[in-house]
């Protein structure tokens, strides 16, 4: 697999050696990861809908839209960067209630996106290429960017039968990302579908920039998940888990009790999203009965966080309280998208260490903030919520 990645790379600095000029591209004959990037910047309804591909056809093009196997790998930002600021953003205007009309360009785009394998391409463009690298804090960000002229897709697109059933059957967009999950297919495959408006009754169908349909996705799958463990016993020991992937570094304590979540982030200075020389944090808190509003402090991360250690309480079949602190620290230098935080956090999940009452938790919790990632954790364990229940509250248990 690190042959595949050093191939890949190798043939990115060759293509820029070999195109010196670029930014006068014209028009390309090449393959999609496959990969839809859908803008939010316009003003709502209208948005941008965004081929992406690299500049020549590449037999390992699922490499530069595959977040999973970079974790599993454990590719720098640099790599990932290398790898996204070579796609071409040959994007188009539109509405997002185009998905339902007969628009040659949103069909191109529904077909890349719902395929399980590159899509060949060929692509004409409107005018010069942009350089310039696209920042998203949820969506994993892009390169070059140019207005499209013309495209047509090279060869069958292959979709699977199941997809198409999701497509074609007169179901809630929820219903549809519940059906897939439960057959396999992860949060990746399942943002993009969600995305280029093929999911859902067929009177509602519509568009979905890409930042919205992965944050949605998170939030149905972690829904679906939740469902099943509150049913579920509670932990029987108190859990710990902690870790750090790309300058993310995650600190997670599970509690005998029933489901509820709470996340702190803590932005460090000259970190990705904190260009200022002061600490900021943010957080969000869910108990038993979910939230209704959007977690606004924490955003995405929120919901991707949440995903990651909901999948663990499944595979366990346990319920529990959940505290989570994610410190972002100076060596996250360049935002690359919420999939950090959900492959952190899986990364996270897999070193436990377990107590049998929660002060050697908390303070295992904070013997690791302070030796291993060099924070002291005292100003969050006192704003808890969670903490502030679990502290105060007594069980039957305790008095027997």
């Amino acid at each position: 697999m690190q042959d595949i990645k050093f191939e890949v790379i190798k043939k990115i600095a060759e293509t820029r050696f070999k195109i010196k000029d670029i930014s006068n591209i014209s028009s390309i004959d090449s393959n999609s990861p496959p990969s839809v990037f859908i803008g939010s910047k316009l003003k709502y309804p209208l948005v941008n809908v965004g081929i992406l591909s690299p500049l020549q056809r590449d037999e390992h093009a699922w490499i530069y839209d595959d977040a999973k196997y970079w974790a599993n790998n454990n590719f720098s930002i640099s790599d990932v960067i290398n790898l996204r600021e070579s796609l071409l953003n040959s994007r188009f205007q539109t509405s997002v209630q185009d998905s339902k009309a007969n628009n040659k360009f949103v069909q191109i785009a529904r077909e890349i996106a719902t395929s399980y394998k590159p899509v060949d391409v060929e692509i004409e463009l409107k005018n010069k290429l942009n350089l310039g690298r696209q920042n998203e804090r949820i969506s994993t960000p892009h390169g070059m960017t140019a207005r499209l002229d013309n495209a047509r897709i090279i060869g069958n697109v292959k979709i699977h039968r199941r997809v198409d059933k999701a497509i074609n059957d007169d179901i809630k967009a929820s219903e549809a990302i519940s059906y897939l999950y439960a057959k396999g297919f992860n949060e990746y495959s399942l943002s993009k579908i969600l995305s280029v408006g093929v999911l859902g009754l067929k009177t509602q169908k519509k568009l979905v920039p890409t930042r919205w349909s992965i944050t949605a996705t998170d939030d149905t799958i972690g829904k679906q998940i939740m469902e099943h463990i509150k049913d579920s016993k509670e932990i029987e020991n108190y859990e710990l888990f902690f870790g750090e992937f790309l300058g993310n570094q995650y600190l997670i304590m599970l509690f005998p009790n029933v489901f509820s979540y709470e996340l702190f982030e803590l932005y460090s200075p000259k970190s990705s999203w904190n260009p200022s020389d002061k600490m900021k944090a943010a957080t969000d808190f869910e108990g038993f009965f979910g939230r209704k509003e959007y977690a606004s402090g924490t955003s995405g991360g929120y919901y991707a966080a949440r995903l990651s250690i909901l999948e663990y309480l499944k595979s366990i079949n346990r319920q529990a309280s959940v505290l989570a602190i994610r410190v972002e620290t100076p060596s996250y230098w360049a935002g690359l998208g919420v999939w950090v935080v959900r492959e952190s956090v899986r990364k996270a999940m897999k070193r436990k260490m377990e107590f049998a009452s929660k002060e050697d938790l908390l303070n295992a919790a904070k013997q690791i903030s302070k030796i291993k990632f060099n924070f002291d954790n005292s100003q969050i364990m006192q704003k808890s919520k969670i903490l502030n229940e679990i502290l105060k509250q007594k069980k039957i248990t305790d008095f027997l």
